[in-house]
């Protein structure tokens, strides 16, 4: 690990995978600095040490470059979305151009601070369309096309990201993100059933899925990550000395299926009516973490059944999400 003399820049630091990178990072040692539209306190509790809050939209680049003159900023860790969303029918150019305006101006911050590594979040979805079975790698040539806004945006974020990495000698990570869930978890059932189930089973009711874009059922599987190791792990490709490359996947490793999150929640509340009917076509891809494991270190402490404990301890709580 290197030794900071300065602090890491968060951007969307408050928000489900930003808390709990930003932990990560204090577990480490690190300062950080969280740069929010809105909040400049962070909610009571988040936190277990002390974190400076500053008030910038990244899409103003005179209030972001402000920050760095009250921080001495080493590194960059940006997981706000760098994407038009929710989508602007009205004005769409005016969007788009506001949404890649925001991710050039924290690598103008950057390159301005003489920040040496920018963290920027990516996706799962940009792996969309690739054929054939087995894990997906980083080397994987990607489809032009996009079936959804987000990884279209994504892609476009690497694509721009490498360019600029080139041009200006700032080493500009992408985090490939699978599907994220655990505490804070801000989505409900927009992406997929797991948050739900869980929710479902610490409220005692029968799990509402009609957010998702298609029919669960229990075979149906995806590479899902508990937050807490997604962001051990971006802490990690912020933190390492000598990273090999400039994209990682950021996952578990195996593709979980519905089934697996359903056994793991009744072993917890056994009467919980959150079970699903059989069937699906769902492929069973997960993304392969070679690369991550070899460049930092990272292994998932988390299998199925400790993310399902903690997170139904988590809501029983009290805490909505």
């Amino acid at each position: 690990m290197r030794e900071s003399s300065g602090m890491i820049l968060v951007t969307g630091g408050l928000g489900f995978i930003g808390s709990h990178t930003v932990q990560a990072l204090l577990d480490a040692g690190e300062e950080c600095v969280l740069v929010q539209r809105s909040s400049t306190e962070p909610p009571a509790g988040r936190f277990d040490a002390p974190v400076a809050v500053e008030r910038a939209d990244i899409t103003d680049l005179s209030a972001l470059l402000d920050v760095g003159t009250r921080h001495k900023i080493t590194g960059i860790v940006h997981l706000a979305g760098s994407m038009p969303w929710p989508p602007n029918p009205h004005q769409p150019v005016e969007a788009t151009r506001t949404a890649i305006g925001g991710l050039l101006n924290v690598l103008q911050a950057a390159r301005d601070w003489g920040v040496k590594r920018v963290g920027v979040a990516s996706t799962i979805g940009v792996y969309g369309g690739v054929g054939g079975d087995g894990p997906l790698t980083e080397d994987m040539p990607l489809p032009m096309s996009s079936g959804h806004l987000i990884p279209a945006f994504k892609k476009i974020g690497e694509l721009l990201n490498d360019h600029l990495a080139d041009a200006t000698g700032i080493e500009v990570i992408n985090y490939r993100i699978s599907g994220i869930w655990g505490p804070l978890e801000p989505h409900g059932p927009l992406f997929f059933a797991a948050p739900e189930l869980v929710h479902a089973a610490a409220r005692g009711t029968e799990p509402d899925l009609s957010p998702l874009l298609a029919p669960a059922y229990a075979e149906d599987a995806l590479d899902l990550c508990y937050v807490k190791d997604a962001g051990r792990a971006i802490a990690l490709l912020q933190l390492t000395d000598r990273l090999n490359h400039r994209t990682y996947n950021v996952a578990s490793g195996r593709a979980t299926s519905n089934a697996e999150i359903i056994a793991a929640i009744k072993k917890v509340v056994p009467d919980a009516r959150v079970d699903l009917p059989t069937g699906g076509t769902t492929p069973p891809r997960h993304l392969d973490i070679t690369r991550i494991r070899q460049d930092t270190g990272y292994e998932p402490a988390y299998d199925t059944e400790r993310a399902v404990t903690e997170y139904l301890a988590w809501l029983r709580a009290g805490h909505e999400r």
